[in-house]
């Protein structure tokens, strides 16, 4: 399983120019490589593996080429086959998309170590050193361990539009380390759940827990302040560029607050449970939608997904995504279909008569789906009234903080 560590890495001038002018090195190879894909008719030119071949003689030619770690030049190659690949990938699924252009230097801000040219020291505190080829020593806040089972196969660095730098580790751990799954015979109601990715709350799930929304007003005002500020400034002049940090840094407390509350719940739930199934939505589509969008991007439903995907092998867990059409109109018990607006947040089946949350309806369909998609038959002695709760209660926050803290 491969899955990655992040950092913060602390620099001293004299290295952060030289990681500087590393990373501009490696953006120039990144559009010399993009130059020779568009311009250069040969046999050795259409895959990273035959443009690697190449770099010798870019190195006879342009010397500054040969400043940089040989691996970390190949890893650059590779990174614009595989951003030509994605672009791909997106022209196959029907999307409008353009070409590759070249990186200018805001663009370009990060490089990549792979396989070699890298050396993690000194790891027995809160503080690490990363050696890196060419560059040289880099201090960097060793906040949570890296197993002891696991192989770090790249280093990325990174300088954020903050200013700040942070480095980060891919590693891979071996299938057999990984925490078994439980048998799926062995899942019923009662160690599995559906979980509806609702709009009063943020999750609401088929045994009845809700988690409320994560509130961002005050960083909103805080970035509407800076953005004023900034407005104000003549651009390009260094009062300019020092508010444009300001702006940047509120952005991203927003992206990491939002990202941190998502790591604690999704820890929190395959932590709680041994199978969890969640709607696989299609964000994209609800982001064009007019109404209520900048909450919908503040959700982050795509990554909260991805996140209990990534961590499905590393906690033992089932992570199911099962088709999110009709499981709010659909009836939990019967299976009848009935049209509710948005406003409508209890479940009333004029087929049946079973009540309920709405968004509890959802999540107990959400279950089902993940049986059925599983190979599963419901259990026939847990029918849907029984197994949906007739009360919802809130999950306190300090308890999914705290099981889905690192070191709980």
């Amino acid at each position: 399983m491969e899955y990655s560590h992040r950092y913060p890495a602390y620099p001293t001038q004299e290295v952060a120019a030289e990681l500087e002018y590393h990373i501009d090195i490696h953006r120039q190879a990144y559009n010399y490589t993009l130059y020779e894909y568009e311009n250069v008719d040969a046999d050795d030119i259409g895959s990273a593996y035959k443009h690697h071949s190449r770099l010798p003689g870019w190195k006879d030619e342009f010397t500054i080429f040969s400043e940089v770690n040989s691996k970390a030049l190949q890893r650059t190659v590779t990174r614009f086959y595989q951003n030509l690949s994605n672009l791909n990938d997106q022209k196959e699924n029907g999307n409008k998309v353009g070409k590759l252009k070249w990186k200018s230097q805001r663009e370009f801000q990060s490089m990549t170590f792979s396989q070699s040219g890298f050396e993690l020291k000194n790891t027995s505190g809160r503080r690490a050193t990363l050696w890196l080829s060419k560059i040289g020593d880099i201090n960097i806040r060793y906040h949570r361990d890296i197993p002891d089972k696991a192989d770090i196969k790249e280093v990325t660095v990174k300088k954020e539009t903050t200013g700040d730098w942070f480095v980060s580790f891919g590693l891979e751990t071996d299938d057999a380390d990984l925490p078994d799954k439980l048998a799926l015979d062995e899942l019923d109601s009662s160690n599995s759940v559906g979980i509806d990715l609702g709009i009063l709350n943020y999750i609401h799930t088929s045994d009845g827990k809700t988690v409320d929304w994560l509130t961002l007003e005050d960083e909103y005002e805080r970035l509407r302040r800076e953005q004023r500020k900034l407005s104000r400034k003549e651009k390009g002049s260094n009062n300019y560029e020092k508010q444009r940090r300001e702006v940047a840094k509120s952005k991203r407390h927003i992206r990491r607050k939002v990202l941190d509350y998502q790591h604690k719940i999704t820890t929190w739930l395959v932590r709680e449970y041994d199978a969890v199934f969640v709607e696989d939505l299609n964000v994209k589509g609800m982001l064009e939608q007019s109404h209520n969008t900048r909450n919908k991007q503040d959700a982050a439903w795509r990554q909260f997904i991805t996140l209990l995907d990534y961590k499905a092998d590393l906690y033992g867990c089932h992570v199911v995504q099962v088709e999110a059409r009709g499981t709010t109109k659909e009836c939990a018990s019967c299976g009848v279909e009935t049209a509710k607006p948005i406003w409508v947040r209890e479940h009333s089946c004029p087929s049946c008569g079973f009540e309920c949350d709405r968004d509890a309806n959802a999540a107990m369909n959400v279950l089902q789906r993940g049986f059925s998609e599983l190979g599963l038959e419901w259990p026939e002695d847990t029918p849907v009234e029984t197994a949906l709760p007739t009360d919802t209660h809130s999950v306190s926050a300090k308890r999914v903080v705290e099981t889905g803290s690192l070191g709980a």
